[in-house]
């Protein structure tokens, strides 16, 4: 299988694009360990895997907001394997667009923590195990509120910061952590569609079979999943530092 024995961390793995990329990586052979913010949450993902993949998929709870959740998911993890390959921090609380002042200070200060804070502590705790592996990479799911001039309407002040802390710690991160082989790479979609890796929703309208696709159709989970497998799949020597993806 294409990820055969690859040991892959993802975190925000309960829905949408998070349980999707778990479920590709486990369906291509790849040993996953799932987190959400219960372990209840992550364990729905697991149980929804088809076939031998779902022996592939171990789920843990860890609330994002919390070091000391963190700090226990890595322990957990390092329990279970000798090493990380993959580290995906997809996890991030989400505030949409209401007014600032309408959001409890307990709001704002969750959402940056989990996704700003959240991703620099899961790499901090996960960089041990990842230095153990011939092959560690770091992804993360930035998306197109944490680009300068691209956050849209319907996102909180406060996730649109917390989304450009972690972009920036992510630019810094890949400057500093190549010399020692471990790449850092980010992903900066638009809005996209979310699809089953088990639906024939999963391969796109119009993919692969030479159509146009229509200039409404929005980007694909299958696709940004294939960028993160191709960045993963090119020799060490290739650094690809991010993926930025035109909205239509």
């Amino acid at each position: 299988m294409k990820f055969e024995n690859l040991r892959v961390v993802m975190t925000g793995a309960s829905r949408d694009f998070g349980r999707a990329l778990a479920i590709g990586f486990a369906h291509l052979g790849a040993e996953v360990y799932v987190s959400a913010r219960t372990v209840e949450a992550a364990e729905r993902t697991r149980t929804e895997v088809l076939g031998a993949a779902r022996d592939r998929i171990h789920a843990f709870g860890c609330d994002l907001s919390d070091p000391a959740e963190i700090r226990a998911f890595a322990r957990q993890v390092g329990e279970h394997t000798d090493r990380v390959d993959l580290l995906v921090n997809n996890g991030a609380r989400w505030l949409d667009g209401m007014e600032l002042e309408e959001a409890s200070d307990a709001q704002i200060v969750e959402t940056i923590e989990s996704t700003a804070g959240g991703t620099v502590l899961m790499v901090k705790h996960f960089l041990p195990l990842l230095r153990l592996s011939s092959r560690p990479d770091i992804v993360n799911m930035v998306a197109v509120q944490g680009m300068g001039g691209g956050g849209a309407p319907a996102v909180h002040e406060a996730f649109y910061a917390a989304k450009s802390a972690q972009a920036g710690f992510a630019d810094i991160l890949s400057r500093r952590l190549r010399p020692s082989g471990v790449r850092v790479f980010s992903l900066f979609p638009p809005d996209f569609a979310t699809s089953d890796p088990r639906s024939a929703e999963w391969e796109g309208i119009g993919r692969d079979t030479g159509e146009i696709p229509c200039p409404d159709e929005k980007l694909t989970t299958q696709a940004l999943f294939e960028c993160i497998a191709y960045a993963v799949e090119q020799p060490r020597d290739c650094y690809i530092r991010s993926f930025h993806f035109e909205p239509r």
